[in-house]
């Protein structure tokens, strides 16, 4: 505590320097989570670029420094089925989710909405990041970045053993207008806080056995507009149908009529389906004949409120939901959480 203690309220915006040179003493004593509480709080009192900066070197670094709890060897435990008469992807409200109702629905109807996991205030702070973000990014390319875009787009370089390359970053972003939150400082710190403040950590430490971990590549600002391309997909196609997972996809906008939804497989799938054939454009998505298939007419396009959520894991069967009629653009982040112990190598670790 003596390095909080050095640093009282009024001492952060004269003292940045300092603060980095502590947070990085830390780094060095392998004190991971201190030097993230340190960043953390001093960014909340005042926001700095280089503060948000060094969080997300540190929060990459911590994953090889942290002591993590055993796993539980019995994972995943059986969940009753909250919903036992629901057709449809079940709902709840953000005050009635918990660790077994996310669990029983997950592994009886594939995935879980829930009204109002974010206030409409914090989907409205994300919507200005991922704008600045994607704008910064956009600047950037062209060579016409301005130094105080950085704390928007600041391409993030992994340690050693892990790679993210430039053709992914620029084909994420011409694709479906999507870009790394680990790209964006300021972004991941404000996703970070309102995952914080709605105590989400706990929820999926609950589930998974294990206090979660985000992942670079897959953990995403999103702004989709209507003429997006759109192919099914189980995400177990490249993390494995064993990994211990949960994607938040949260909405940040208004979406599921006037712009581009989720269309989803309104049920459990045991396991990942054949991928390259049927129509399908890559190798690893799921051609159209083959997930009306398997969904057996359970195929559903949500409507959501910006802060509503979709809660799914690797074997949810689902693509960009887009229509004839849409004109507007939708906001969404997407973040995936992995068990520590089953953490997928290439997917790039960022500690929560």
């Amino acid at each position: 505590m003596k390095f909080l203690r050095r640093h009282l309220p009024g001492m952060f915006v004269r003292d940045t320097a300092r603060l980095l040179a502590d947070a990085e003493a830390l780094v060095a004593r392998r004190q991971f989570r201190a030097a993230i509480d340190l960043l953390t709080d001093a960014n909340r009192h005042t926001a700095d670029p280089r503060l948000e900066t060094e969080l997300v070197r540190v929060r990459h670094a911590a994953f090889s420094g942290e002591d993590a709890a055993p796993p539980k060897a019995d994972w995943p435990p059986r969940f009753e089925d909250p919903f036992p008469r629901q057709t449809g992807v079940p709902e709840v409200s953000a005050t009635e989710l918990s660790a077994a109702v996310l669990g029983g629905a997950l592994q009886h109807h594939g995935s879980l909405i829930v009204r109002g996991l974010a206030s409409a205030a914090h989907a409205g702070l994300l919507i200005e990041d991922i704008d600045r973000a994607l704008d910064a990014y956009d600047a950037d390319v062209a060579g016409l970045a301005r130094p105080e875009q950085l704390r928007w787009f600041s391409r993030f370089t992994p340690g050693t053993g892990y790679s993210y390359t430039e053709l992914e970053r620029r084909w994420g972003r011409q694709s479906g207008g999507q870009l790394l939150v680990a790209d964006s400082p300021r972004a991941l710190f404000d996703v970070v806080e309102i995952f914080t403040a709605i105590g989400f950590g706990g929820l999926l430490a609950d589930y998974l056995g294990e206090w979660p971990v985000l992942s670079l590549k897959k953990s995403t600002l999103r702004r989709t507009p209507p003429t997006s391309e759109t192919e099914w997909h189980q995400d177990g196609a490249f993390l494995g149908g064993a990994t211990r997972t949960v994607n938040a996809w949260l909405a940040c906008s208004p979406c599921g009529i006037d712009a581009p939804s989720l269309d989803v497989v309104a049920r459990r799938l045991d396991g990942v389906v054949e991928t390259g054939t049927g129509g399908s454009a890559f190798n690893w998505s799921v051609g159209p004949a083959v997930a009306q298939r398997v969904a057996g007419g359970d195929i559903v396009r949500p409507v959501f409120a910006a802060g509503d959520a979709l809660l799914l894991d690797q074997l949810t069967l689902h693509r960009t939901g887009v229509g004839p009629g849409m004109s507007q653009t939708r906001y969404a982040v997407e973040s995936w959480f992995f068990a520590p112990s089953t953490y997928p190598h290439d997917q790039v670790p960022i500690v929560f």
